[in-house]
């Protein structure tokens, strides 16, 4: 399959021109989250803020595509499918269970890692017995 039409099946906003980059897309679902109405100026306000340049070209094509459009159903017409769309690898099996442990096992194990040895004391790393300052 080649870009192109996996672009196509990915894109949401079917009849959304390609030129966009997904800084002004992401500044505008950033609007509609905060409430806003994704104007052009809160769009490139977002940009800003985030310490990127806003292309206010892309910024009108995206709004002029948008508009009288809900986002909410461009996105779930897109949700839809992507469930179409293969995307690799499968998921692994689940680990296998530990066998039955014999009880008095487990308290050996428990009983000896009660048993700590006492560290030897600690000494100068630099060769030094007096314990002063570095």
């Amino acid at each position: 399959e080649n870009t192109a039409s996996i672009k196509k099946r990915l894109l949401p906003i079917t009849t959304l021109k390609l030129d966009l980059t997904m800084q002004e897309v992401a500044a505008l679902l950033l609007c509609k989250l905060g409430g806003k109405s994704g104007s052009a100026d809160e769009i490139s306000a977002v940009i800003t803020a985030a310490g990127g340049e806003p292309n206010e070209e892309q910024i009108a094509t995206l709004v002029g595509e948008l508009d009288g459009k809900d986002i909410n159903e461009l996105l779930a017409s897109g949700a839809g499918k992507l469930k179409d769309i293969p995307m690799g690898g499968s998921g692994g099996g689940g680990g296998g269970g530990g066998g039955g442990g014999d009880a008095a096992e487990a308290e050996e194990e428990k009983e000896a890692e009660e048993e700590v040895e006492e560290a030897p004391p600690a000494v100068d790393m630099f060769g030094g017995d007096d314990g002063g300052d570095y």
